[in-house]
């Protein structure tokens, strides 16, 4: 069975999370550092069947992109050519990263370890996917 992928693009660090095989629900995966990214795919999807990729859409409050948006769109040129049978779909991102945080500080990690955005960048994957999920369920 298929699975989708999530993912919090950062310009050092990437966050991924995965779908259960019912595409029902989202868990943390791992988080990579982004010039790694391709060559952990190109190893990840030899062994894994995914169908599509969420990635996070960075937007401003007044619908304005963020910088990072140019890097995420020539990561997804440069993916899509070298896996054209793989969707994209973005997903607003907006409020993610307090979320993360939130839900962080709200599971009782100490403050040393809450520093490393390597957590966040994983938590904002899971959510970006989860959101997604939920979004396709009410319409199916």
């Amino acid at each position: 069975m298929t699975k989708i992928l999530g993912m919090d693009y950062g310009k050092k660090m990437t966050g991924l999370s995965i779908t259960d095989s019912k595409k029902k629900f989202a868990f943390g995966l791992d988080v990579i550092p982004t010039n790694k990214l391709m060559n952990f795919l190109k190893s990840f999807l030899n062994d894994n069947s995914i169908e599509k990729i969420v990635i996070g859409l960075p937007k401003k409050l007044n619908f304005e992109e963020f910088p990072i948006e140019k890097h995420i769109k020539k990561f997804i040129f440069k993916f899509c050519l070298q896996y054209p049978r793989i969707s994209i779909e973005r997903l607003d991102e907006r409020f993610t990263s307090k979320i993360a945080l939130y839900t962080i500080i709200k599971s009782g990690i100490k403050k040393k370890k809450r520093r490393k955005k390597e957590i966040s960048h994983k938590i904002s994957a899971i959510i970006i996917l989860q959101s997604y999920l939920n979004k396709i369920s009410l319409i199916l």
